[in-house]
């Protein structure tokens, strides 16, 4: 049976939206609001009533910077605990840095032990969130799925899974952790929160090349994700090439097969470093050409600014030539994301973080690392899966050990009834709706629609598209009856997407009375899109 640490005088609410410790004789609070108390000068109050909904922000981390040496940090002794305990007022079980299979399943676990952990998702550092599965195709080799799930799919599932077991997701960064002090303190750009234990699945980044016009065509002809771009209009039927040699590479190269017409893959040294069977696949399709010895040197443009190859050199001889591409695709291999543990958790050499015995725990006592993050060797779906499952079962033990275990159990869920909407039976076109889907609504739209006109274009297989979706919702569910929301796959769609000249996917664009406003590529914060609808309706 569970140890559960209980202040006198108060009670534990079952109820769903009091998910802290009240006063009989007071209103229930709810943890969003009680989290806004705690951060009143940085969290936006938006909500009525002060139940807020977490408001996602996005901050820029440097990237780790390797060592040579350990990086140690001072481990609290059992006393120091003891001494350093404090009253479990505002103070949460646990908190989740990271999304993917580590932080998803330490989350899923987590919830189910009635732990409430509250999960920093992140926003941009280090990635999308849901991790480096977001920017994979097909998996084939993840148990439960004999016909393959892809990536997006696979993620969406654990983090849905996560959401009905009670784990509570805030779409942040986390800017800042001390973990010197208890109970530990965690901070993103809106939130603060204290917390007793902490898992980090955080895991790894996509590297970059670094040549001198990589950022000015990032985004517009070079990507690191095959997946979320290869099918815009800006890539389809083109020549393209991948960079790298490893599985990563191989598999983008194949991807992109799809759409471009030939794709190049320039590898660096003299043999490829994938694995036989996606060699294999490479060295039969006839439109992947390998060029071994080769690197990149720059991007080469055209007279109207746009990407017209890039400039190559071979490893070997040093001679350059201009291969004529119209896209360049990183598949170079990441690094893992352990800057916010540098100095207080010990790293290895390359930055990963070490843990005892092959488990979960670090030098801190009650720090726990899962997934890429503390892998450096296998880097498998299944084994960060594996690992957020021991570090969220790591966490409960030691909670109940040092008594600092508060249960939250699962609010009773009652089945609701189905009820056919207009939503529901609607066939066609109806401009009193809000949401609306493909380039028909579209155009119907800018012709007679009074209202601004949020557009969001899409493609089935892109990662941060997924992410974008729910977080535009929310935005626009805010302004209901004020805008119309129109959402446009560019693989459906191809003719109005290339019209619009979309080159990646998501991307937002904001029309009214026939007038484009704004556009916004990528993933951003919520208030940037709130800001554009405030000042247009």
């Amino acid at each position: 049976m569970l140890a559960m640490a209980v202040v006198p005088g108060r009670s534990i609410s079952a109820c769903s939206s009091s998910y802290l410790p009240t006063d009989s004789t007071n209103t229930l609070r709810s943890r969003a609001a009680h989290l806004c108390m705690l951060s009143i000068n940085s969290f936006r109050c938006n909500f009525p009533q002060n139940n807020k909904l977490r408001t996602p922000a996005g901050i820029n981390q440097p990237g780790f910077s390797n060592s040579r040496q350990f990086i140690r940090s001072a481990v609290a002794t059992e006393e120091e605990l003891k001494k350093d305990s404090v009253p479990t007022k505002g103070i949460e079980n646990l908190v989740i840095i990271g999304s993917g299979p580590a932080g998803y399943t330490a989350a899923i676990y987590a919830a189910r032990a009635n732990l409430k952990p509250i999960v920093f998702e992140g926003y941009q550092v280090g990635g999308v969130p849901g991790g480096q599965l977001m920017t994979t195709t097909e998996i084939e080799n993840f148990p439960g799925f004999p016909d393959g799930i892809t990536g997006p799919d696979l993620m969406d599932r654990m983090r849905r899974q996560a959401e009905r077991w009670g784990a509570e997701l805030i779409h942040e960064d986390v800017e800042y952790i001390d973990v010197r002090n208890r109970p530990f303190t965690i901070k993103s750009s809106e939130h603060e929160v204290k917390c007793h234990s902490l898992i980090v699945a955080t895991g790894a980044t996509a590297k970059r090349l670094g040549f001198p016009r990589e950022h000015e065509f990032w985004s517009r002809g070079i990507s690191a994700c095959a997946i979320c771009d290869g099918a815009s209009p800006l890539f389809k039927g083109q020549e393209l090439a991948v960079v790298g040699g490893g599985d990563t590479a191989t598999e983008e190269a194949l991807y992109l097969t799809k759409y471009a017409r030939h794709v190049h893959l320039l590898v660096r040294k003299d043999k490829l470093r994938a694995s036989k069977a996606m060699q294999d696949r490479i060295f039969n399709n006839p439109n992947v050409t390998v060029h071994f010895n080769m690197e990149v040197v720059d991007v080469i443009s055209n007279d109207k600014g746009q990407m017209s190859g890039v400039l190559l050199k071979t490893t070997n001889l040093g001679e350059q030539r201009v291969l004529d591409v119209k896209g360049l695709f990183y598949g170079i291999g990441h690094m893992p994301n352990s800057h916010l543990l540098q100095g207080q958790v010990d790293l290895d050499a390359a930055g990963y973080v070490i843990v005892k015995n092959g488990g979960p725990e670090t030098s801190v006592e009650g720090v726990f690392a899962a997934g890429d993050l503390q892998d450096p060797e296998w880097r498998q779906a299944i084994t960060a899966a594996g690992s957020g499952c021991m570090a969220a079962l790591a966490v409960e033990r030691y909670l109940v050990k040092n008594n600092l275990l508060v249960e939250f159990h699962q609010p009773k869920v009652e089945v609701p009834t189905k009820d056919f909407t207009a939503r529901d039976v609607q066939m066609g076109f109806d401009i009193s709706l809000t949401k609306h889907k493909g380039q028909y609504a579209l155009r119907k739209l800018y012709h007679e629609s009074p209202r601004l006109i949020c557009v969001l274009y899409t493609s089935p297989t892109c990662g941060p598209c997924r992410t974008l979706k729910p977080i535009l919702t929310k935005v626009i569910d805010e302004f209901e009856k004020s805008i119309h929301f129109v959402e446009i796959d560019i693989e459906e769609d191809p003719e109005i997407s290339e019209a619009a000249g979309i080159m990646g996917t998501p991307y937002v664009q904001f029309f009214k009375n026939k007038e484009k406003l704004k556009d916004i590529p990528g993933v951003k914060m919520k208030r940037e899109y709130r800001e554009v609808i405030m000042a247009n309706t």
